[in-house]
């Protein structure tokens, strides 16, 4: 437990519902529809609607989805992957044509076609208890009569602000007289609120078939984008079995590829292999062992994770304890891993989080994403849809299983999360920040089991994330260790920005509450009633 005389917030605790997001409007939102008789998803879908219009640098309708649902009178998980996929004119030589070495991080051939629509309608359709009018009309109603900007939205927003002038219907819908709202500004985004009132009215295809996929695909075609309304049609969620590894008796569950949680349970299976607890929590010796593990997870993410559809993916091989075990006697302690890591396995053919427990124990891990700070920076036209940039997932290898094309799905970042222990759900959480949010994962799941700290105290602490060979630490985390890391071979650097959010709830079955943390590092808060 926290000593009190220190800034920090206390666990969030309560015995019917809690709602936890990165947005107090969203929290508020979602606890309403909790109060009201909405179920887990109800909650989930209508706080994350409402945040596509709070927090338009993270997410958005021209972002993507996935969920994990706990069915309380069932006890089954369920996964739902909600990414779009790649225009059907995406191809490998239409890239090269246009003279592209890699896929371009920004702009409108960055975009894939969005999927989190769909996922909404069709997690709904299966768990919910109330209609998407009822659940949008919140969203609708601050996106057009105005929210008060708060401060990490209008920090991102300030330091993007340049980025925001580069399209000219972005700046229009963004920007005023070219220039970010500042923290306190009552923003209002009329035309969103058109879009999602026609979603409202009419589902899912008032964005798939109807005025809306129409005027994507005008704003693309007048571009020289790709996309087209054939790409719109087809579009479809999936229903996917999630995957899964043991790390001291609680078993972590995450969405398959194309997602990268395959990412943070390798991790677990090689920190497992140690007595983390008996590390100083911070020291030079606990934060190496993790930089190393995540290095060597990522390696065999960047080689493997795609699209299962268009290639077979080594996933049982990915998760063996074996291999976890051969992965870890691979880290030295004293000195860092050569860069480039090379795999192990032989060959082989910004973001909002939010979490929701509700009063019969369902329970819904959900995120939902542009990818970067405002995606593609591309809003189509006056849908006011900000377009994801989740092309960038891909890469313009010629035969590698990721190498973008028609109709593929890239490697994703964003990944929900649940946790069990004796196939009783424990966790509902996730951790936001992009390539981050597998070493997150891994790295609150151990402060919480290896450390005894409380959920909030996990979140709180300090983070580090290594980039190519270039190991970033927040600023927290004291000189003497930056030193330590340095003998043994680690480039340090600070962080320029803080490392993702986090949301998490944990369910005290004996005692029938509730206990939720919500980051500091964004401007949310978890509720409970």
């Amino acid at each position: 437990m926290r000593d009190i005389q220190y800034p920090g917030r206390s666990v969030v605790m309560s015995t019917e519902g809690m709602v936890a997001t990165s947005q107090p409007m969203a929290t508020q939102v979602g606890l309403q529809v909790l109060r009201k008789g909405g179920n887990a998803m109800d909650a989930a879908i209508a706080a994350g609607a409402t945040q596509c219009v709070t927090e338009p640098q993270s997410t958005g309708i021209g972002g993507d989805c996935f969920v994990l649902y706990h069915e309380a009178k069932s006890g089954k998980l369920y996964g739902l992957n909600g990414s779009g996929r790649a225009p059907r004119r995406a191809t490998f030589e239409e890239y090269r044509r246009r003279g592209y070495a890699g896929i371009p991080e920004h702009g409108i051939h960055s975009v894939t076609v969005p999927g989190a629509i769909d996922a909404w309608h069709t997690a709904q359709q299966r768990f919910g208890s109330i209609g998407l009018e009822e659940l949008l009309a919140p969203a609708i109603r601050y996106a057009e009569e105005g929210w008060a900007v708060s401060p990490v939205v209008a920090k991102v927003w300030k330091q993007n602000e340049s980025f925001l002038g580069q399209c000219e219907s972005t700046r229009r819908t963004l920007l005023r007289e070219g220039r970010a709202p500042v923290a306190g500004t009552r923003c209002r985004q009329r035309n969103l609120a058109h879009s999602l009132r026609l979603i409202a009215q009419a589902g899912r295809d008032a964005f798939y078939n109807g005025e809306i996929a129409e005027q994507i695909i005008a704003y693309s075609k007048a571009n020289d984008g790709l996309l087209d309304l054939e790409d719109f049609a087809e579009h479809h969620s999936d229903w996917v079995e999630p995957i899964s590894t043991v790390y001291r008796g609680l078993r972590l569950y995450e969405i398959p590829p194309n997602t990268q949680g395959i990412t943070a349970l390798m991790m677990l299976n090689m920190l497992e292999n140690t007595e983390v607890g008996a590390l100083a929590h911070l020291s030079a010796e606990h934060i190496h062992l993790f930089t190393e593990a995540f290095r060597l997870a990522v390696a065999e993410r960047d080689r493997f994770v795609c699209d299962p559809d268009f290639s077979d993916i080594p996933v049982a091989a990915m998760l063996s304890k074996e291999f976890g075990r051969k992965q870890w006697a691979r880290i030295e302690a004293t000195r860092t891993l050569k860069h480039p890591v090379t795999p192990g396995l032989p060959q082989h053919r910004d973001t909002i989080y939010l979490s929701v427990v509700d009063a019969q124990r369902n329970a819904c891990s959900f995120i939902n994403s542009l990818y970067h700070p405002w995606g593609s920076g591309v809003v189509a036209g006056d849908s006011g849809v900000m377009l994801q940039n989740r092309g960038a997932g891909f890469n313009l290898i010629e035969g590698h299983p990721n190498c973008i094309g028609p109709g593929k799905r890239p490697l994703h970042t964003i990944i929900p999360a649940m946790a069990y222990r004796d196939d009783r759900l424990a966790l509902c959480f996730g951790v936001m920040g992009g390539n981050y949010q597998a070493m997150g994962h891994a790295y609150v799941l151990s402060n919480w089991l290896d450390f005894g700290m409380d959920l909030q105290e996990s979140v709180d602490a300090a983070r580090f994330l290594p980039a190519a060979d270039v190991l970033a630490l927040e600023h927290p985390i004291a000189a003497v260790t930056r030193e330590q890391l340095q003998r043994r071979g680690h480039r340090i650097a600070d962080a320029e920005k803080p490392f993702g959010g986090a949301q998490c709830i944990y369910i005290d079955w004996q005692e029938g509450v509730l206990q939720a943390a919500s980051d500091p590092r964004k401007d949310g808060c978890a509720l409970g009633y």
